[in-house]
């Protein structure tokens, strides 16, 4: 069982990681020469003399919010919840983890020059992206349902939304990539928005789980009950 302090704790991870892994690649998709961050990915960030920046930036954005998740375990669990939300923040800190190990083939154009040629690497990116790119979603629509069955009803509704903006988001960004010539020009914005958005969400529950208003809340439900 998780001591007061130590689940606090665990829970300002989910903030430190969605802040730090957006503020990063908005940052360095700013900089970066010859990178179009409307069309351009966030993973193609990692390719290139300053690729490192990015690949650490996935792995200690992953390692942070993988621990978030244990700390909303223990939280969600008074809750009522299950391990199912836990588990897929846990899949987004791997997927993201597993991003900064293994970089991402070239993808529309950047860097130029490249050939956009399939590699054993490349897969194993996309393979963790994965847990990234349904992660979100779906821990987002979880969580809008756990939320409306214990009357958070304005919670509810920014998940379920957040749930539906970044689905719609990671699908446009897809198309672009896969070079359908309608969604290609902006594939990095679209990719961005649901980003955006889905660790928005990340770091709003973070803040949430901790607030003394889900305190509150929490303990009058258990005293009716």
């Amino acid at each position: 069982m998780l001591q007061a302090r130590d689940e606090r704790t665990l829970l300002r991870c989910g903030t430190a990681g969605a802040v730090l892994f957006v503020a990063v690649f908005l940052v360095l998709g700013s900089v970066r020469s010859d990178y179009d961050p409307l069309r351009h990915s966030v993973s193609s960030l990692a390719i290139g003399s300053l690729g490192w920046a990015q690949a650490v930036n996935f792995c200690i954005s992953g390692v942070l919010v993988a621990s978030f998740a244990f700390g909303a375990r223990s939280v969600l669990l008074r809750l009522g919840g299950d391990w199912w939300i836990p588990g897929l923040i846990i899949a987004i800190g791997v997927g993201l983890i597993g991003a900064g190990f293994f970089t991402t083939d070239p993808v529309n154009g950047y860097p130029p020059g490249e050939v956009g040629e399939i590699t054993a690497t490349g897969v194993l990116h996309q393979f963790f992206a994965i847990g990234v790119f349904l992660g979100v979603p779906v821990a987002s629509w979880l969580q809008g349902r756990l939320f409306w069955s214990t009357e958070h009803p304005w919670w509810a509704a920014y998940c379920f939304a957040t749930a539906v903006a970044c689905a719609i988001g990671f699908v446009l960004a897809v198309l672009g990539f896969a070079g359908v010539a309608d969604f290609e020009p902006h594939a990095g914005l679209y990719q961005r928005i649901a980003l955006c958005v889905g660790f928005g969400w990340l770091m709003l529950l973070s803040v949430f789980l901790r607030s003394a208003r889900f305190s509150r809340a929490f303990n009058v439900r258990v005293r009716t009950a």
